[in-house]
């Protein structure tokens, strides 16, 4: 919820070094006017508010529906089994459904997400519907001819397109967003994304080291998708998607959840997995649930100056207090029942 005057104290992970310190936090009309270092206080902790870089919450419609099939019969436009699906179901349980997985994706501490969204002007206006009233907002990437309707394109593979070329130019030239699938099942349609100089992409599932090269060096952001990337059998791999590897060439990561038929959008469990089946650093995977935030203009790291949105974790309702590393503990442990208060002003 948003807020007026506001002092929280507690340990909190400041900026984007996420640096742990004993400390208030004054709030004053949704900004952070000032952090003051305080005693020790062990609890409560403060972390930034998550970002939710990729999504495709359309497809709340067809959550666990029992699915066989390569990813190309499932999500590959026009004729993919979600597409279908999405052009069957009547508009007003498809903003039904979307609202509810917004809200459900607040209960998790998002404070925002970029979804990309099927069904041309309309399907952004339906997104725009489903998100009124709730502090979890969209940056909304059509396709289909909803390119220019919200905040950019949301392209599914430079393969996938046609007149890529005309569609890329015309959202460039009204100053939106650039965005591409790439190397979701393949790396072949990789250079021909990059040759767009896109704003962000998605998956790099089978990237190349010359791929990470090229988007540490024109720093392009790829959002990461693991546990859909399993779910939908592009991996069975911790070589694929390359995060570690991105990581170490300084490609900037993002973490996204994909397909809401698959996945629940909860970017504490895709951290966990990341953790886990990656064994990534705990920092840099919390640092990529919150970077995307930059997407919107302004990032949700902890700050002075900086709009207010932050989430309040209590330790002490759970074994969480035994914790000897914070950071650690968030990106492999924590989960929306940990969350005692969001402070959200995005």
């Amino acid at each position: 919820m948003g807020t007026g005057d506001l002092v929280i104290e507690g340990r909190a992970l400041l900026g984007e070094d996420l640096l742990v310190r004993d400390v208030a936090i004054v709030v004053e009309r949704g900004i952070i006017r000032r952090i003051e270092e305080v005693s020790s206080c062990p609890a409560p902790w403060i972390c930034p508010a998550l970002f939710n870089a990729h999504t495709h919450i359309g497809d709340s419609v067809a959550m666990d529906l029992p699915f066989t099939g390569d990813l190309a019969e499932l999500v590959t436009p026009p004729l993919g089994l979600k597409h279908r699906i999405l052009a069957a179901t009547p508009d007003d349980l498809l903003v039904t459904a979307m609202r509810a997985t917004i809200g459900t994706m607040y209960q998790y501490g998002t404070a925002g997400f970029a979804d990309f969204r099927e069904g041309g002007a309309a399907g952004v206006e339906a997104l725009k519907t489903a998100s009124e009233g709730s502090p979890c907002r969209p940056l909304i990437l059509g396709r289909e001819g909803g390119e220019l309707a919200g905040d950019g394109a949301g392209i599914s593979s430079a393969r996938d397109v046609a007149s890529l070329d005309d569609l890329v130019s015309r959202v460039r030239e009204a100053g939106k967003l650039v965005a591409f699938h790439a190397g979701e099942r393949d790396p072949f349609d990789i250079d021909a994304a990059l040759s767009y100089e896109p704003d962000l992409l998605i998956h790099f599932t089978h990237a190349s080291g010359n791929h990470l090269d090229r988007c540490a060096d024109e720093e392009i952001p790829v959002v990461v998708c693991a546990r859909s990337n399993w779910m939908f059998g592009v991996t069975g791999s911790a070589h694929h998607p390359p995060v570690r590897e991105m990581l170490d060439r300084g490609v900037p990561i993002l973490i996204g959840t994909d397909n809401c038929m698959a996945v629940q959008p909860d970017p504490w469990r895709e951290m966990s997995f990341l953790t886990t089946v990656y064994r990534l650093p705990p920092d840099q995977v919390f640092r990529a649930a919150v970077a995307g935030s930059g997407l919107t203009g302004t990032a949700y790291f902890i700050r002075e100056g900086a709009p207010a949105n932050f989430l309040v974790i209590s330790p002490g309702d759970s074994n969480l207090w035994l914790s000897r590393d914070p950071v650690r503990t968030l990106a492999g442990r924590v989960g929306a029942h940990n969350i005692l208060k969001k402070v959200i002003n995005s």
